[in-house]
């Protein structure tokens, strides 16, 4: 029961805690409420998931023994981030409900984004040494299952808290200063990732 317990912590504060799919979450909760995030959401959730499988199954000994690998990462996560920022920096100022499907951020895109996601990637190593993975197979699903809840719990939470302070967001004057908020935080983080080491 303390394993559980431990998990389950784990899990919430990395997947509660602000990152660039929970600032896109927030974003697409604003501009195009909550159930059109939900693919977003549910993308950036399974893409995790497959993240953290793989990493748990023996991704992180091919990862160890390639040094150039997560200077490859940080450049493609530096693009990615880059791009998404780019979006919402540009996003249109009004909200709207005639927006077009081409607009929302994809399933595709929420999977795509965790796999280019530092934070995702230190979560991986960092709760499966943290819990000694490699030792139980069993351990491994327990902690997926886990986190599959609760990571989708969490960024649900920051689309639908967009989708509530959206009202608030009315004024395309007011919309127009949080997109340029969210996309240059979006940038600086992009930044971050090519001058820094992940």
């Amino acid at each position: 029961m303390t394993l559980i317990i431990a998990m389950c912590a784990f899990s919430l504060s990395m997947s509660i805690s602000p990152g660039p799919v929970n600032f896109i979450g927030l974003s697409s909760g604003i501009k195009y409420g909550f159930r059109k995030s939900l693919p977003f959401v549910s993308g950036a959730t399974i893409g995790f998931v497959i993240l953290l499988s793989a990493i748990g199954f023996g991704l992180d000994v091919i990862v160890a023994k390639s040094s150039n690998l997560f200077d490859v990462l940080r450049y493609f996560c530096s693009g990615f981030i880059g791009y998404m920022a780019f979006k919402i920096f540009t996003a249109d100022s009004h909200l709207t409900t005639q927006t077009q499907k081409s607009e929302i951020p994809t399933f595709l895109q929420g999977a795509l984004l965790q796999w280019l996601n530092p934070k995702a990637w230190m979560s991986c190593f960092a709760g499966t040494a943290a819990f000694n993975i490699d030792d139980s197979n069993k351990t491994l699903v327990l902690f997926i299952c886990i986190y599959f809840a609760i990571c989708y719990a969490g960024i649900a939470c920051w689309a639908l808290i967009g989708d509530k302070i959206g009202s608030w967001l009315t004024n395309p004057s007011n919309m127009q200063r949080f997109n340029k908020t969210m996309g240059g935080a979006l940038f600086i983080v992009s930044v971050y990732l090519v001058v820094f080491n992940l």
